[in-house]
């Protein structure tokens, strides 16, 4: 059986009402306060038949039987507001942990997550926990800084004691590996000044060395990939990088695949701190942190992306189109397969109700931008013109958070500190609309209708199977009572044209030890950029629309690289020629 999912994954993300702040006068100074949905740092595992996915800032998990369709289930009797919640199956029972600050940590235990968690052990402070079983033995990577690197210990399994001394096992490089500067596309303006007291206060904090975090640990084929994120959750960058060992305290060696998860193009983007599981018929699949970091910098999403050990034994993530729909099936398949439909909707024609912000964000390709109703709209809508009627395949509707007015209620279980606090807000919200489609303008027709859905989705994905030219989406409910805003009318399927010819690379030069830069002439929708470290390898990737250059600033230094560009429009994909890198 096949079903088909788009990134970022269809689930009911929660808000959270923050308020950040600083200590002042004996009291405290609100820099900033946000309501924004959040989910991120995934942990998922297979347990006993199904799929259990762990987030940050979520109140509880989500389950599924196939990888495509989650149920959310709320988690009583553990930390709902401490970070990256770490899950470990060993045998027939799961240990469950996050981090905390100044105090000792939890580990938690059960045979089965309905019936909720028991208090295994209290062990001792960390941050980013990964829990690691094999052989009957537990091994135990955490860290989260830019001062410190990522320890690794054993741990006792009786009361999660460490077995020994701690051992730093991976510390930031970003002199020789390019992907782990910060900043967006790996630069990092000066705060102008205009600039927020949050920002400047964020900055002065926090600093601009790179977080080295959210370890992951796998054992393949007889290795050991022990897999970090870096530089910082709210940039286009954010990625899992991997070292190799033999053992599972090493010596770790840095991978020659570097980054393992990179996603800094395409509608949404990053792919940082995550966690690679097998499913039921041996692929493998890598979970990940997305950016939006609009409302706040942690104002995040989860994606989905197949990966893979090839046959030199190096860990790939496949995220060519990683937010275009693809497969998902019950069965082996390959996790380098092209998408079966493409984008038909971006830079077209489209219209609106009323347009505090332009309609034409909707169609962009960028979910940082939006179309949003004017407040007295009281039936908004938009209204999508592809130009000729085409086979659409699945649409993607994504809707943005702008300006929530929300208090975190009297008596609620926030969490805060010094600099900020916190509300989860787990209390039923609804999403509604209803899609129409029309081959004429004039009759229309349901392609699906949420008027009376029981369900808060802010990024739902419907396959379909129709044939349309006019795509129509009015919005009847949102949360809040929030006016509408779309970050993207996504409609995929099948152009009646040809493909874009092959791209033609005119430059590809390496301009320093991490950085390249590439341009290309072609007629396609849009490019993507592929490189690697050999020829037959050209792992990573970086999708753009309406630009024909690119620098890439994701390099290791001293290694050899690779580059193809690919061009793709409404009817598919043409590959270009590999060339290697110019010094």
């Amino acid at each position: 059986m096949k079903k088909y999912i788009c990134n970022p994954i269809n689930l009911s993300y929660k808000y959270q009402i923050l308020v950040a702040r600083m200590p002042q006068d004996g009291g405290y100074r609100v820099l900033q306060k946000s309501v924004v949905r959040e989910a991120a740092d995934p942990s998922c595992v297979l347990f006993k038949g199904r799929y259990y996915l762990f987030p940050s800032m979520s109140k509880g998990y989500w389950v599924s039987g196939d990888l495509s369709d989650w149920e959310y289930v709320a988690l009583e009797g553990t930390p709902s507001y401490d970070y990256a919640p770490d899950v470990c199956v060993a045998g027939e029972k799961m240990y469950f942990s996050a981090s905390k600050k100044g105090e000792p940590c939890k580990f938690y235990v059960t045979d089965d997550p309905a019936k909720g968690f028991e208090e295994a052990a209290t062990a001792f402070e960390f941050w980013d926990p990964a829990l690691y079983f094999e052989d009957g033995r537990f091994y135990f990577y955490w860290g989260c800084t830019n001062t410190e690197p990522i320890y690794g210990v054993e741990l006792c399994p009786v009361d999660f004691s460490k077995k020994g001394e701690k051992k730093p096992l991976i510390a930031g490089n970003d002199k020789e590996h390019g992907f782990e500067r910060v900043g967006d596309d790996h630069v990092l303006p000066p705060l102008g000044e205009d600039a927020s007291d949050y920002e400047k206060y964020m900055r002065m904090f926090v600093g601009t060395a790179p977080f080295i975090e959210g370890a992951w640990m796998n054992k393949l084929g007889g290795r050991y990939y022990l897999q970090y994120a870096a530089p910082g959750t709210e940039y286009n960058v954010y990625a899992d990088g991997v070292y190799e060992s033999d053992a599972p305290l090493g010596e770790f060696k840095y991978a020659q695949n570097n980054p393992y998860s990179y996603k800094p193009g395409g509608f949404i983007r990053a792919a940082g701190h995550g966690s690679t599981m097998q499913d039921k018929y041996g692929n493998l699949w890598h979970f990940s942190s997305m950016q939006v970091s609009v409302g706040h910098r942690f104002e995040r999403r989860l994606g989905l992306f197949p990966a893979g050990v090839d046959e030199d034994g190096e860990l790939f993530c496949n995220q060519r189109y990683g937010d275009f729909p693809m497969a998902v099936e019950d069965k082996k398949f390959d996790p380098w397969r092209e998408p079966e439909c493409f984008l038909l909707s971006y830079g077209k024609a489209i219209t609106a109700s009323s347009e505090e912000k332009p309609a034409e964000s909707a169609v962009d390709e960028n979910i940082r931008t939006w179309w949003r109703a004017k407040k007295e709209d009281k039936r908004p809508w938009l209204l999508l013109d592809l130009g000729e009627t085409c086979s659409v395949k699945g649409v993607q509707i994504n809707f943005a958070d702008e300006g929530i007015e929300a208090e975190i209620p009297e008596g609620s279980d926030a969490a805060s500190d010094d600099y900020q606090v916190r509300y989860i807000d787990d209390r039923q919200h609804f999403t509604r609309w209803l899609l129409e489609g029309s081959t004429d303008g004039t009759a229309y027709f349901p392609v699906c209708d949420k008027r009376s859905a029981e369900t808060d989705l802010p990024h739902d994905y419907i396959p379909c199977d129709v044939r349309a030219r006019y795509l129509r989406l009015t919005v009847q409910e949102l949360p809040y009572g929030q006016q509408a805003a779309v970050s993207g009318l996504r409609v995929f399927g099948c152009g009646n044209g040809k493909k874009p010819r092959k791209a033609e690379l005119t430059r590809a030069v390496r301009t320093g030890d991490l950085d390249a830069e590439l341009e290309w002439s072609g007629n396609g929708t849009g490019y993507t950029a592929l490189w690697g470290h050999s020829p037959e390898k050209l792992y990573h990737s970086y999708t753009v629309y309406g630009k024909t250059a690119l620098a890439l600033r994701a390099l290791n230094k001293g290694q050899r690289t690779w580059v193809r560009i690919d061009s793709f429009n409404e009817n598919g994909i043409t590959h270009g020629d590999v060339k290697e890198l110019e010094e």
